[in-house]
Parts: structure tokens; C-alpha cells; sequence
């Protein structure tokens, strides 16, 4: 067996493509495009680049993406005042700050920061009052990786009513919001972590998979029932030789890329899973773009609905 490929690149392409008719209907009725503002403190090159990747995107379909940023010495009261500053203007729908925050700002300092946004221009869906509405099953802005994901498998027609559905991971920003997509969808869910006794036994249950722990190639096919769909929202940068030797055989693509590049990325789930799984996310390829497309969506979305009432 080898796994079919869940193809999150086409999908994001095509799902960009249907909310440019929302663009252009918003900008029309009100004389602006919708607006994302991003909050960058610090230097860090990951999120250098998945914040440029964000920007790019909303403005290659319509909207207007503007960077702010804080020098990596800023304080949490500083970011804090950018974000109410943003908060009362009016040309921006949706506020993102980019995580992680500079560690100088302390430990609490992405939360209360997180919770300072307001609920209507949450896109990131991490505000306590938009994480309530998806657990009531009425979200308006949901986080962007779990949403993407869930969207995957929607557009892939993936059964999820009556499935069992196991959730490696309990991070608020990925394996809480995912398991309640999945419970939403009418799959029976179970969610691992650290904890879990016996998890390679618990995730061989699994009909749908889903991997978010941030462990290079953690999940073996000793985890994978034959046939399961696998989502790997891990993406993790390998620079170490032995390791890549490790996970990929000899005259593999990704070993040629090391020897190119110097480093590689792979996902929370190990090559060998290709094998079992009836179905696959690529990494990269797979998770990532949808995550960049709900980015979009969800700033889309809270255009239309502060034009109504706030949320």
C-alpha cells in the first residue's frame, strides 16, 4: 500500500480563488479592501518568513496586509499598546501577532497579549471568547491550522461521522481546536500527549490521525492503523546529517536535498507511515499552505462581519 497524497497546496490554491469574489464584493460595498495587520516582535527568521508568506498572500488576493513591528528589546506593554492602537483602527479587520513573542517579554506575555486583541479581528481564533464560541459549536474565527485541516478533510471527503479520531498533541493553538473540529464533524475523539500510557497502541484505533507534537518523524507505522488518514501538521528543520540518514533511505529525494540545501524539513510523522496509510499530508505541501489560506479566509470573514454588528 502507499498512501494517497492529501495535496494541501491545490486545495489552498483553490480555495484562495473562491474567496476573491468576497474581496472584491466587500471593497465594493465599502470603499476599502479588507484589512490584516500583522505584529512581528523581534527577529526570528522562521517567523520572518511565515509572516512575509502571510502578508504576501492577503495582498496578492485583494486585501490589504501591512506589517508592524517591535524591536526583540520591546516590552509586553509596548506590544500590548500596539495592539490596542490597532484594535481602534478601523482599516484593519484582523490583527495576527506572530508567535513566539521575545522571551524577554515574559512568560504570560503571549497570552495577555493573545487576549488583548479584540474577539472581532481575532483571525488567529485564540481569543477566550472566540475559543468558547467553537466550543459551543458556533465559531466565527477559528485557529488557522486546525481549520485548514479540518477543511482538508472535508474537501478530500474523508468519513468522520462515526470514526474514531486520535489528536497527538494538546496545544491550545493546534490539539484542543483540532479535536473539537473533528467532535463537530461527529467522530468520536480521543487527544494524546506526553502522558498517554501505551500511545502507539491508543493511536492504532485511529481512523483519522492527526499529529501535532513538533517531533521530527515521532510518529512510526507502529502508531498507524492500515489504511488511516494521517495529518501531519508537524514541520521541522533538520540540519543534522545522522538524523537525516536516520529517517530517509539511501538515494531518497530528501537526502538529495540535504546534500543541495544542508538541512531538510520533515513532519511529526516518520517516511515509513507512507506504507500503512491509506491517506497522507505531505511535508511540506500539506498543511502549511491551507494554514496560510485560512489566514485569508478568516481576515475575509471578519471583514463581512464587522460590517454588520461586531461579533
Amino acid at each position: 500500500m502507499t498512501a494517497r497524497r492529501l495535496d494541501g497546496t491545490a486545495w489552498a490554491a483553490r480555495l484562495r480563488a473562491e474567496l476573491e469574489p468576497r474581496v472584491e464584493r466587500f471593497t465594493d460595498l465599502h470603499g476599502r479592501p479588507p484589512g490584516l495587520a500583522v505584529v512581528l516582535a523581534g527577529s526570528n527568521p522562521a517567523s520572518e518568513i511565515y509572516v512575509r508568506n502571510k502578508i504576501a498572500t492577503v495582498a496578492q488576493h485583494g486585501c490589504r496586509g501591512e506589517l508592524f513591528r517591535l524591536p526583540g528589546t520591546a516590552s509586553v506593554d509596548e506590544a500590548l499598546a500596539l495592539v490596542e492602537r490597532l484594535n481602534q483602527d478601523d482599516d484593519f479587520d484582523g490583527i495576527l501577532v506572530q508567535s513566539p513573542l521575545p522571551e524577554g517579554m515574559g512568560e504570560d506575555a503571549e497570552q495577555r497579549v493573545f487576549d488583548a486583541v479584540d474577539p472581532a479581528k481575532d483571525v488567529d481564533g485564540f481569543h477566550p471568547v472566540n475559543v468558547g464560541r467553537l466550543v459551543q459549536k458556533r465559531p466565527a474565527l477559528v485557529a488557522c491550522t486546525p481549520l485548514g485541516c479540518a477543511e482538508l478533510l472535508d474537501r478530500e471527503g474523508i468519513p468522520l461521522r462515526g470514526k474514531h479520531a486520535v489528536v497527538i498533541g494538546r496545544s491550545d493553538i493546534v490539539g484542543k481546536p483540532m479535536a473539537l473540529l473533528l467532535l463537530h464533524r461527529d467522530a468520536t475523539v480521543t487527544i494524546c500527549h506526553s502522558r498517554t500510557v501505551d500511545l502507539p497502541a491508543v493511536c492504532r484505533t485511529a481512523d483519522v490521525l492527526v499529529a501535532a507534537i513538533g517531533r521530527p518523524g515521532f510518529v512510526t507505522a507502529d502508531f498507524v492503523k492500515p489504511g488511516a488518514t494521517v495529518i501531519d501538521v508537524g514541520i521541522n528543520r533538520l540540519a543534522d546529517e545522522a538524523e537525516v540518514q536516520r529517517l530517509f533511505p539511501e538515494g531518497s529525494a530528501k537526502r538529495r536535498q540535504f546534500a543541495e540545501k544542508g538541512s531538510v524539513l520533515i513532519g511529526d510523522v516518520h517516511p515509513d507511515v507512507e506504507a500503512v496509510a491509506g491517506a497522507l499530508t505531505p511535508v511540506p505541501g500539506g498543511v502549511g499552505p491551507l494554514t496560510i489560506a485560512m489566514v485569508l479566509r478568516n481576515t475575509v470573514t471578519a471583514a463581512e462581519l464587522r460590517a454588520r454588528a461586531p461579533i
